[in-house]
């Protein structure tokens, strides 16, 4: 099993097979649009912008299970990311990603990689940098700012 196995929602609730991201680099972050980490969003778009047309792409996956830091619906989450943050990289569906109903791409990343505390996500703004194979090669925490991961992303580009 990889990433390119799994099947995901879109914000706008459209079916979206990971295999379209096939031969990028990706960087899995799970989000909210009232965190203290949530200015990150500016810094992810940048890194889409930079990067996009060179095979990179951000996935974004709103979440509230931590504080209630995500309570809108998919709509209104998709808005405020736009007009607050400019974001254009594709948005996904609230889910869960940890306890019972973590979604399967969620299992599956943190098996792959796990982090402080196992493989329980810590916060939001966890991020998952995978390879053009599909391989996870890096997990990094709420407070890595997407800038610090970028050294990363281009190591994986070349």
């Amino acid at each position: 099993m990889n990433i390119y196995d799994f099947t995901v929602n879109d914000i706008d609730g459209n079916e979206v097979s990971m295999q379209q991201f096939k031969n990028k680099v990706l960087l899995i972050v799970n989000t909210a649009s009232a965190c203290g980490f949530t200015p990150q969003l500016e810094g992810l778009q940048k890194l889409y912008d930079e990067y996009k047309n060179k095979d990179f792409v951000v996935l974004g996956f709103p979440c509230n299970q931590f504080k209630n830091q995500d309570p809108g619906t998919n709509k209104e989450i998709k808005t405020f990311c736009s007009l607050n943050y400019g974001v254009t990289f594709p948005m996904f569906e609230k889910i869960e990603v940890n306890g019972q109903n973590t979604h399967p791409l969620y299992k599956f990343l943190k098996a792959k990689k796990s982090g402080l505390l196992g493989n329980k996500i810590k916060w939001n703004f966890t991020k998952f940098l995978v390879d053009k194979n599909g391989n996870v090669v890096s997990r990094f925490s709420p407070t890595t700012s997407p800038q610090d991961i970028e050294k990363h992303i281009v190591e994986l580009l070349k």
